[in-house]
This record gives structure tokens, sequence and C-alpha cells, in this order.
């Protein structure tokens, strides 16, 4: 079943795809550059875009529950809870086991533990998923680390044995994989550090089709500045510009991927805040500069927003038709009311449960481009933004 199918750019696409010159803020070229190369996908294609039309299904989003270990205890250590894995298990089988979830979650993104984790009455986690029409994912990165020779800037580790690694959650039910890095706006960006950002992400991707696994290509700018939303717009523009010239220079599959972008947004400490007309402006002005059709769906993360904002500017980007299913891709945004409902007790588990599917179906009402915040409760309003957070 190996698929190829050859990439036809005309002149805009192909310039929108040329790394940014830092200096003359133009687009470059050079001889070799203009061979337009075939896009491979191996034995998996067929598998890769039905995998990626699934999770972009209308009305369904992904819950992110991949938080690594470390996060995953500041998060239960906000309840009272110790960081232990009895208690990670418990807090994960809550979310993964709430019925009716698959009607509003398409996907949902574990972190090893939870991938090769039982339910305490032994069913496989995975299996709980499948359950509901809800694909598992995995995340594969192995964290920031500080780049030598930027300003003050972050790469990305683990493509190091990542082909065998995607194996093998291949075989443990995964079907999607997930790559965070970041863009400090603060920091510069400097060139250096876009492009190693976009290189590690398309180096990801590529390796994840070659092992049946969407990707979803997450290079995340963060809210962390005081910058104006035009800046946020610039520096996207120019982030996901390189993004998708490795993309093709690695022959990735677009129609076999996902993006996980942020919403273009003022810094969080800006001294005005934007309304979800203005970011959905923003962010579909960016969207349809750099994102090729072919892509089948946009997974916004918050990143700090708080649950009722992140809502409202996915739904204010949905009121207009768009050339890709709009979506949500949230940690914080679905589970911070869970949590707080939660508290740790046996007595809360279906409240809490109960409390996700009011997020979740906001949610998928806000992908319908349906929702309203009428009867929204305090926490929902409530920020989450953390200056220099790490997942």
């Amino acid at each position: 079943m190996a698929a190829t199918s050859a990439v036809k750019l005309n002149a805009t696409s192909w310039i929108a795809q040329q790394p940014f010159n830092q200096r003359t803020g133009s687009a470059s070229f050079s001889p070799s550059a203009r061979r337009v190369s075939v896009v491979r996908a191996g034995s998996y294609s067929d598998e890769l875009v039905k995998t990626a039309k699934t999770i972009a299904s209308p009305g369904r989003g992904i819950l992110a529950i991949d938080e690594s270990n470390a996060t995953c205890g500041k998060r239960l250590a906000s309840i009272g809870l110790d960081n232990t894995e009895v208690n990670r298990q418990a807090y994960r089988q809550l979310l993964l086991t709430t019925p009716g979830l698959g009607e509003y979650i398409s996907g949902a993104i574990m972190f090893e533990e939870t991938l090769y984790q039982s339910t305490t009455d032994g069913k496989k986690m995975v299996d709980c998923l499948i359950e509901q029409n809800i694909v598992p994912g995995i995340k594969v990165d192995k964290g920031l680390v500080p780049l030598p020779g930027s300003n003050n800037e972050s790469w990305c580790q683990g493509l190091d044995g990542l082909a065998s690694r995607s194996a093998e959650y291949y075989n443990q039910g995964a079907r999607f994989a997930k790559w965070r890095t970041v863009v400090s706006i603060p920091c510069g960006p400097s060139a250096l550090a876009v492009k190693e950002a976009a290189w590690g992400l398309a180096r990801y991707a590529a390796i994840s089709q070659d092992n049946g696994l969407v990707p979803i290509v997450e290079p995340e700018i963060l809210l962390d500045g005081d910058h104006s939303i035009d800046r946020t717009l610039e520096v996207a523009e120019k982030v996901w510009s390189e993004v998708f010239y490795y993309l093709a220079q690695n022959n990735v599959m677009f129609e076999g991927i996902l993006l996980k972008p942020s919403m273009v947004t003022p810094g969080a400490e800006h001294k005005e805040k934007a309304s979800p007309e203005t970011v959905a402006k923003y962010t579909l002005t960016m969207l349809k500069r750099r994102v090729p059709p072919a892509v089948p769906g946009i997974m916004f993360l918050s990143g700090g927003q708080s649950e009722m904002e992140a809502t409202l500017n996915l739904n204010a980007m949905n009121q207009t038709p768009n050339p890709w299913h709009v979506s949500f891709s949230y940690a914080r945004a679905l589970q911070n009311t869970v949590l707080k409902t939660w508290q740790g007790l046996p007595e809360n588990v279906d409240a809490a449960k109960q409390s996700l599917l009011v997020r979740a179906k906001a949610n998928s009402l806000a992908q319908l481009g349906k929702y309203t915040a009428e009867g929204e409760s305090d926490d929902a309003k409530k920020g989450m933004f953390v200056k220099g957070y790490t997942y």
C-alpha cells in the first residue's frame, strides 16, 4: 500500500515555504531548492489519512493528558495529593472512563506511563478510549533543554531512538503522536531557535508517519511577554513558514498531519487584552497565509488562557467556513475545573466526570460555532497563565 502523492506548488505557496532571511526579511532561493520532491508516507499512507480525518471530525477535539510525571505532580499538589503512580492512575482513569466523552473528544494524548497503564479493574487505558471511538495518542518528545548559541532559548530533544519507540507505541495502540517545542518572543526569537524548532518538528513528523503515527506539529509560541498582537502575528508567520518549508523538505505528507498552533494573541503581560473576534481575525489571517488546505485539522492549544477564554476564541474562529477543521487540543482548559471538583476524593469522581463533559461539550459547540458563555462558572473564567511554564 505504498502511497506517493506529488506535491504541486504554485508560486505564492512556494514562496511561503522558503526559509525566512533574518537580515533582509525576504525569502531566499537556491537552484536546488526549486526542485520539487515527492511526498512519501510509506505503507501507512491510507491509514494516516483516515486517522487524521477521524480526529478532525465535526464537533470533536483532543483531550491532552500528556503532562510529564513532574508536571502531573504539580497538578495533583494543587489539590493536596502526593505525586505517586497510584494517584496519577486514579486521575487519568477518571478522565478516560467518563461515559459519553467520545461524543465530544476524538483523540486523547497520553504520557508513556498512561499508554501502558490499566484501570484499577484491569482494563487497558487504550481500550477505554477505543470503546468510545477516541483515537489514542502519545507524547514522544523528551522535553526542552537550553539551546547553545541562542538568546537563552530552548530546543526539543527526543529524535534519538524515536523510530523504534514509535513502532512500539503503534503496537501498544497509539495512532497519533505529539512533539511540543516552543518559541519565545521576549527572547527574540533568534533565527537559530526558529530553524531548530522547525527542523526538529519536521524530522519527528517524517519518522512518525513512517511508523504509522499521525504527527501533531506543535511549535508553541509562548504567551510570555508584553508584546502586541501584531508582533505575535509577525513571529507566528515566520515560524510557520519555516515549519512548512522543512516539512516539505522531509517529504511529510500534509494530508496525514495535524497542527497544534498557539492562537495569535497579545503577550500575557500586554496592557490590552484582545477580544475573541480580534483573536479570530489575526489567527485565521496567519493560518490562511501559511497553512495549505491539504492539512486536515488545526487543533489549538490553550496556552494558559482561562477555560472560557479558550472556548470563546475557538468559537469566534468557527463563525465562517474554514479550509480545515478548526478545533481544540486542550489540557488545562479542559481539566482545571475537573481537578478542583475531584479533590482526590472517591465520592467526587462522578461530579468530576460531569464537569469534564461540561467543558468538552462547550468546546464541541465552539468547534461548530454554536457556543455561548451563558451559565459559565467563576472557575471557568479564571486565567491559568504561568510565566515560564514547563510541560
